[in-house]
């Protein structure tokens, strides 16, 4: 690197001679492990059959490079790869860079730095950076805990290779990967879990610069696109975490590029998944068939299709497609379209009503196409942060058995049994719907505490009764005008929340229901709001707080969904 720090990289190239293009990933999960066929990525060894020179880096202090990690090394870094892998003796100076979630991240880091010789990337499941790490004004507690576990062992192993005492580290890190459902309930959130604090201190620093503009702007490119003079192949998942980001970055790619043939060479596949997980038909609890697996679109083939039209100069027919492949869920049916969002979206707004009885369970409200009455009743209910909604699928990213166990859609039940989670849904739909786009909510909502949290989801409601969740979100009160533009509440006063739920493509059946949940806690997908309003990175005082939801003439909350006349 430009430092003089030493980054080392696996090479896989035709044993031929001769010189060919390369694609490149940069990983800090040890560049020995190339896991990516597994997930749906780009082969190795069917690249190199094509002609490719393949390469694996493991970037900055991780596993066998150099120096000391950060992340926003990558972007430097990711410049000086490109150019050094340009440069080699095999190769014909045009790189392309592949990769998922951290790999697609500095994909992006690399083309922000724009560097010459790279001509096209393919990132899948990733959004702004670590922008998505406080969407709603809520840090993604879940998902960066259990990471920074995932980072740390190779840390420590650092350190013992400098002669550093690790043993108690290494026994808290092993207890708390052990006991994660307990390590997520310690507090406070900054400086709870030592281990990580010491072997990964990003982790406490992301909690604390949660305000910050600046410093997360440093890790984002959302605001740097025009910066982005390449073509850009995006993939994302519905039930993933960064679902919005992939389909926002997409759009804004298409609309503010720099050039017109960038502009025009943007690419977007959204599929039915979890983070991580491509290969099955089962999406959680929910089958949705054979087509929902990548193979069924060849994710190494669409690789080398991508790569050979930009590296190669092959006209692979792939441009001559339509630049946006969805899957449709409820259809399980794949899909090709013009834009995102669909041109002919009809965006309708779905009201709060209270006190219907067309649902099974007693004392819930109404979802419905018709604005509220002059007089509809306010709903109340007790958040208490002792006693957290739990986490119950969704696009989250927790512990499990494999990366993405715990998202998705999971059968509602324990959720919409709780005394603090409100429930609205329609009758029982006489034709089906389609809700295909960014899907939004506005609440107009009171509370006893100077800081809250308010979140949303949306549901589909089996005929049986079985209700699955499709997407949902989340603001924390206080960042209600944005994460960096602080602002307590006062006590009783009425408020207007915006809540993003990022994306999806769902079709609720004949006969199914859609439902709207709200409630003020999502844990340990985010961490719980104390109600106390003081900083909650260093908070260990956990209060309840008296929540009220209006839905009346002057307060009409709603979620808005993108539906699409079938």
């Amino acid at each position: 690197m430009r430092d003089g720090t030493v980054l080392y990289a696996d090479v896989w190239r035709p044993d031929a001679p001769g010189r060919f293009p390369v694609v490149m990933t940069r990983t800090p999960y040890d560049k020995s492990q190339p896991r990516h066929p597994q997930m749906g990525g780009l082969d190795p060894m069917r690249s190199v059959g094509e002609g490719y020179v393949v390469i694996y880096q493991d970037v900055r202090g991780r596993f066998t490079s150099g120096g000391e990690w950060s992340y926003e090394a990558e972007f430097e870094d990711g410049y000086d790869a490109v150019e050094w892998a340009a440069g080699l003796p095999y190769s014909d100076g045009s790189v392309g860079m592949f990769g998922i979630s951290y790999l697609a991240f500095t994909q992006w880091a690399a083309a922000v730095a724009r560097p010459a010789a790279l001509k096209a990337i393919f990132p899948q499941q990733i959004g702004n950076g670590a922008e998505y790490n406080r969407a709603g004004g809520a840090f993604s507690y879940g998902a960066m805990l259990m990471w920074a576990t995932m980072m740390a062992p190779d840390m420590l192993m650092r350190r013992a290779l400098r002669g550093v005492d690790v043993r108690k580290s290494l026994g808290e890190l092993m207890h708390l990967i052990d006991h994660m459902p307990e390590a997520y309930e310690r507090l406070p959130l900054a400086g709870g879990h030592p281990a990580v604090s010491e072997l990964f201190p990003a982790y406490d620093q992301w909690l604390t610069e949660i305000e910050n503009d600046a410093f997360w702007q440093r890790m984002s490119w959302a605001h740097r696109l025009q910066e982005i003079d390449i073509p850009v192949f995006s993939l994302g998942g519905w039930h993933d975490i960064v679902a919005g980001g992939v389909t926002e970055l997409f759009t804004n790619m298409c609309r503010n590029a720099p050039s017109e043939q960038a502009r025009k060479s943007q690419k977007l596949v959204m599929g039915p998944w979890v983070h991580g997980q491509m290969a099955s038909d089962m999406i959680s609890d929910l089958y949705m068939g054979l087509s929902a697996t990548s193979a069924v679109i060849d994710l190494p083939g669409l690789h080398l299709r991508w790569f050979d039209h930009w590296l190669k100069g092959k006209d692979t027919g792939l441009m001559n497609e339509p630049p946006v492949r969805i899957f449709v869920m409820g259809d399980n049916a794949w899909r090709h379209e013009q834009e995102w969002p669909l041109a002919r979206t009809q965006w309708t707004d779905y009201f709060l009503h209270s006190g219907g009885h067309a649902n099974t369970l007693d004392g819930d409200g109404v979802l419905a196409p018709c604005a509220p009455a002059e007089d509809e009743p306010v709903d109340t209910y007790v958040y208490d942060p002792r006693d957290p909604v739990p986490t119950t699928g969704g696009p989250t990213l927790l512990p499990g058995v494999i990366i993405g166990a715990n998202a998705g859609p999971k059968d509602q039940a324990r959720v919409e049994s709780r005394a603090d989670v409100l429930v609205y849904s329609t009758p029982p739909l006489e034709r089906e719907i389609e809700v295909t786009g960014p899907v939004t909510a506005t609440l107009f909502a009171s509370t006893s505490a100077p800081d809250t949290d308010w979140t949303v989801k949306l549901v589909d409601v089996h005929p049986d009764g079985r209700s699955y969740g499709v997407t949902d979100g989340i603001v924390r009160a206080r960042y209600r005008n944005g994460p960096g533009r602080p602002e307590l509440l006062e006590h009783g006063a009425v408020y207007r929340y915006e809540i993003d739920l990022q994306a999806t493509s769902n079709v609720f059946k004949k006969g199914h229901r859609i439902r709207v949940q709200v409630s003020s806690s999502n844990f340990p997908c985010y961490p719980r709001n104390p109600n106390t309003g003081r900083p909650i990175a260093t908070e260990t005082e956990l209060v309840p707080a008296a929540q009220t939801i209006l839905h009346d003439a002057q307060h009409p909350s709603h979620i808005r969904l993108p539906v699409i006349p079938r």
